[in-house]
Parts: C-alpha cells; structure tokens; sequence
C-alpha cells in the first residue's frame, strides 16, 4: 500500500509524492502524511493498550504461580508464551499510536497477537486429554494420547499458517493475496480443529456424567473434589473455548476483508473481540487450571466410582 491514487481517501489532503504509508520502506509520519493514509486509519488507543499489556502480564504471573504450585510445567508454559506474545502485540500498538506509520510494529502488533490465542488452546488439548485419562478412560471415542497426538499438531499447522501469511503479506506491503490467504487458511483451520475438538469434549462429558453414579470425585492424598468441583472446571475451560472461537470468527471476517476492508479500521470491534475476548478466556483458564482439580501427588483416583487400580486395567 503505497500513495498511489488508487489509496487516496476521499476528502484528504494528499501525503507527498516520495511518501510510502505501509511496508518495509514506509516514510511517512503524522507530521507529513495525515493519519486517514495509515492501515487502520486510527491511532491505536494508549489506555486500551496499556490496560491489556498490564492485564496479559498479571495473568501471566498468576499462571506462573499455579504452575510453580501443581507442576503444571506444560500448561504453565503454553500459557506464559501467550501472554508473552500479548504483551509484545500490545507494544506493539504503543507504538504505533506515536508513529501510525511505522511498519516493524504493525508487524510485531500482527503477529504476536494475531497467534497468541494459538499456544492456549494448545494447554487446553493437553489438559483435557490428560483429564480424559484420569476420569474414565474407556468412554472416550478417541484414546486420550491420540487426541493431543492429533490436535497439537494441527495447533502446530495454524500456527504456521497464521504466522508465514502474517509475514509474508506485511512484507509484500499488503499486496500479497498469497500471505492474505496463508493468514486466512490458518485462522479456518484453528477454528475447524477447535470445533472438532468442542465436538468430542461434549461427547465425552455427556456420556461421563450419564455414566457416573455418585456426584462427588474424591481424590485421595491430594483433598476432596466435589463434582461441583469438576464442573466449575469443565466449564471454564468450555467458556475459555468459546471466547476464543468468537475471537476467531471475528478474525476471519476481518481477515476476509484484507487490509483495506472496514472490519480492519474498527478499533471498537478490535478491542472488544480481539482483546476482550482473549484476556476473558486466559483468565477463565485460572479457574480452569488443572491444577485445582487434579492435586500433584494424588495416589487415588474414585472418579465417577472407579479407582485407580480400575482405571489401570481399562488402559
């Protein structure tokens, strides 16, 4: 996207010739291009941004406090890459509220925050196939270890996908339909897996808690667990999910429209969707830790009444 008059906006005083508003060898500043010329067409808002980068890094400490707690060394690292890569997004805005214009942090911004939801989805696969395996086992449609055997993987392809389309369509100055569609396949192919992935978590859970004679689950050596309990973290996790699909969905409106679409210079819609949404699943991930429910060094298992013996043999 460079000043060319194709990209005049309507109205707006034009930049100077040898001025380039977006890419690599963008020059422009406010001083000589007015803001209307910017990808977004809006200074990035300084209390939004600052708000998520001061609540992404607080998540991120509580995190690394119940990992540091249970041992949840996977989970806890999933989720501290994330809120990593929000809180160098939203720096990313910072600057570019000082200089709209400046391209190497719309392309931090991009990416970073574009893939952070990613590596949480990631701890959640993990989480509920190891939860699979300490509940009941044999009433899953897929053997626990298969299912993060096939779903981080997929994580793994989005991730990808998302980040070479993000780069290679900043770097081509917004002019690669390549990078655009790359971008846009990764982002339908993170929201297929987590809607696969929704699909078998409700299949199991219907047919646990029909299955499951007593309502509470203790754990032994560990404390009690009621299934209360067990639901609140199902739950959370289940909402965790949720937000982050209509974070997606919205992302793939976004992305379908390109760079010059309006979805793009809605910085209501950004916040809301993008930001909101995401920091309401991280901090539903806090409840939803597994930590809470499935105690580091636990000897026994009575979960919908099976022991851990019972659970050994149905392996």
């Amino acid at each position: 996207m460079t000043s060319t008059a194709s990209t005049f906006p309507i109205g707006v005083p034009r930049p100077p010739p040898y001025a380039v508003v977006f890419g690599p060898r963008a020059n422009c500043t406010l001083n000589i291009c007015p803001l209307q010329y910017s990808v977004y067409g809006y200074r990035p808002s300084l209390a939004a941004s600052y708000t998520f980068i001061t609540l992404n890094a607080l998540a991120g400490l509580v995190h690394a406090y119940l990992g540091f707690r249970w041992k949840q060394w996977w989970f806890m690292g999933c989720m501290l890459v994330g809120t990593v890569n929000a809180v160098i997004g939203y720096v990313g805005r910072v600057m570019m509220y000082w200089n709209p214009f400046n391209f190497s942090a719309f392309m931090l911004q991009i990416i970073c925050i574009t893939t952070g939801p990613v590596y949480y989805c990631a701890a959640i696969y993990i989480t509920l196939a190891l939860s699979i395996q300490n509940l009941n086992p044999h009433i899953s449609r897929l053997p626990p270890r298969l299912l993060y055997t096939i779903f981080i993987p997929a994580d793994i392809v989005s991730l990808v996908l998302q980040a070479a389309g993000g780069a290679l369509s900043t770097s081509s100055s917004g002019s690669s339909q390549v990078g655009i569609d790359l971008a846009l396949a990764g982002m339908s192919f993170q929201v297929f897996t987590m809607v696969v992935f929704c699909g078998l978590l409700g299949d199991y859970l219907f047919r646990y808690y029909r299955r499951q004679e007593g309502g509470a689950v203790v754990v032994v050596g560990g404390g009690v667990k009621s299934g209360r309990g067990l639901g609140l973290f199902f739950g959370f996790i289940g909402l965790a999910l949720v937000l982050t699909l209509v974070r997606c969905a919205y992302r793939l409106a976004e992305l379908h429209e390109g760079y010059s679409g309006h979805l793009v210079k809605e910085e209501g819609l950004f916040i809301g969707l993008e930001g909101v949404m995401v920091l309401m699943a991280v901090y539903c991930l806090m409840i939803g830790h597994p930590g809470f429910v499935f105690k580091k060094g636990a000897k026994e298992y009575e979960l919908g009444g099976q022991s851990e013996q019972e659970l050994r043999e149905l392996k």
